[in-house]
C-alpha cells in the first residue's frame, strides 16, 4: 500500500523539527508524496521543497488553517500560490490574531497564579505562535511532564488559560484556499464530527477529505469514505506530524490505499 502524508508541521509553526528534517523523515519511512501544511504560514514550504525536488520525493505545497468555529476544525490547502499577496496577507493576519489569543492565555494563567511570561512563550515560536508553545513553556519550567499534560491541565476548556478559538469561518477558510488557486481539505474531521456541515463545506469549494488519519477508527474511515462518495470528494491521508516532541506521531506517513492513491495523484500532479 503506498504511504503518504498530507499533514505536518515543522520549526515554522508548531512542529519540533525544521523543514528538512521533515523531509528526511519521510524519506526514511519511505513516504511516496509528501506536504508540509504548517498553520497559517508557508514560510517553511521553500526549503522542504528544495530538498524533496533534490531527492526526487513528490512534494506539494501546503498550509493548514485553523477556524473559529471549534478549536480543532481545520482545514489544509494544497497546491496553493505561496506567492499571492492576498493569501499571505490573509495568513499574516491569521498569526496577528494569533499571538492576541495566546497573550490573552498568558493573562489568564498569570492571574490563576502560573508564572509564566509572554517572552518564556514568544521567544519559542520561530514564525506562527500557538497554545503549543505555551504548553512547551509550561513543560520547561516544570508545571506539568508534557505538551499533552500541559492542555489537560491548563488549556482545554474550562481550564485557567482556556481562550475559545479565534480567526475565520469554515467556509472562509476554504474560499481564501481557493482564491489562492489551491485545493481545500478538511483535517482530521473525525475530531469534530459534531461540527460537520459538508453541503455548506463543498457549496464553498471542498475540494477532499483527509479520511486515513492516527484517530480516525474504522467506522470513521468508513462513514468518511462514505461521505466523500456522496459530495466528489477525494481522499487524503495525513500523519499530523509535530516532531518526535510534539504529543502526536513520532514519524511521518499514513498508507493509502492504491485506489485512493491514484486519484490523488491524478488531482495534485
Amino acid at each position: 500500500m503506498p504511504t503518504v502524508d498530507l499533514h505536518t508541521h515543522s520549526t515554522f509553526s508548531d512542529g519540533t523539527w525544521t523543514p528538512e528534517e521533515v523531509v528526511h523523515a519521510a524519506l526514511k519511512r519511505g513516504v511516496q508524496v509528501l506536504a508540509l501544511t504548517d498553520h497559517d504560514t508557508t514560510d517553511g514550504v521553500a526549503q522542504a521543497q528544495a530538498l524533496a525536488r533534490e531527492r526526487n520525493l513528490r512534494f506539494v505545497t501546503g498550509v493548514e488553517i485553523s477556524t473559529k468555529d471549534h478549536d480543532h476544525l481545520h482545514f489544509t490547502g494544497y497546491n496553493i500560490d505561496v506567492t499571492n499577496p492576498e493569501f499571505q496577507q490573509f495568513l499574516a493576519a491569521n498569526r496577528t490574531a494569533r499571538q492576541g489569543r495566546i497573550k490573552q492565555v498568558i493573562a489568564q494563567l498569570q492571574a490563576a497564579g502560573v508564572d509564566l511570561s509572554e517572552q518564556d512563550v514568544f521567544s519559542r515560536a520561530a514564525n506562527t505562535v500557538s497554545r503549543a508553545h505555551v504548553a512547551d513553556a509550561l513543560r520547561a519550567k516544570g508545571f506539568v511532564p508534557s505538551r499533552q499534560a500541559a492542555f489537560r491541565k491548563y488549556l482545554l476548556e474550562g481550564q485557567p488559560g482556556y481562550v475559545p478559538a479565534i480567526g475565520v469561518s469554515a467556509v472562509e477558510a476554504i474560499k481564501h484556499i481557493k482564491k489562492a488557486g489551491g485545493l481545500a481539505v478538511i483535517a482530521h474531521p473525525g475530531l469534530v464530527s459534531d461540527h460537520w456541515d459538508f453541503p455548506a463545506w463543498v457549496e464553498a469549494g471542498l475540494d477532499g477529505i483527509e479520511v486515513y488519519y492516527p484517530a480516525h477508527s474504522f467506522a470513521m474511515r468508513q462513514e468518511l469514505t462514505y461521505l466523500a462518495d456522496r459530495y466528489g470528494l477525494f481522499i487524503t491521508a495525513g500523519s499530523d506530524f509535530h516532531g518526535p516532541r510534539g504529543g502526536k506521531t513520532v514519524a511521518p506517513g499514513m498508507p493509502l490505499p492504491k485506489n485512493h492513491f491514484d486519484r490523488l495523484l491524478s488531482k495534485l500532479f
